[in-house]
């Protein structure tokens, strides 16, 4: 048997892995500072005060970076050697506010065994339980060289 079945032998649907992190404001300076993304809705709390949500929301995309820990988590749990091939169905439903703790799920969804790929379920909760971030991410299985 190949390493790659070896693999889908051992996670059925719905197995994955979960982790939770609350948004702090070192989070969104560093992120803003990595990606440029100094827009004020992030980093300008009286600018936000004036808005619908009245206070400063954390980026999109560093929610959803969050779901990367969760695939590293995911791939430690089952022992799969894989690469992302990214997300596809990304939706920030709701914001994440500063002092949020987000929960990310992550859930095996599908297997294409013909291209070696695992395709999970992601979805971030905040503390409240409302649903702030939902996609899918797709996980190469490549078959490990030193795998019997």
């Amino acid at each position: 048997m190949s390493y790659v079945e070896k693999v889908f032998q051992s996670i059925a649907v719905g197995d994955g892995v979960s982790w939770t992190k609350t948004i702090t404001e070192s989070d969104v300076y560093l992120f803003a500072g990595i990606t440029g993304d100094l827009g004020p809705n992030h980093v300008n709390e009286e600018y936000m005060k004036g808005t619908e949500y009245g206070k400063r929301i954390a980026q999109g995309v560093l929610v959803l970076g969050l779901s990367s820990a969760t695939v590293w988590m995911f791939a430690t749990k089952f022992d799969v050697t894989g690469a992302s091939l990214g997300y596809d169905k990304v939706r920030f439903i709701k914001p994440v506010m500063l002092g949020d703790t987000v929960t990310i799920d992550y859930r095996a969804a599908e297997f294409d065994h013909a291209r070696a790929r695992i395709v999970s379920d992601v979805s971030g909760r905040n503390q409240r339980g409302d649903v702030v971030l939902s996609a899918r991410h797709i996980l190469k299985v490549i078959p490990d060289r030193n795998a019997a």
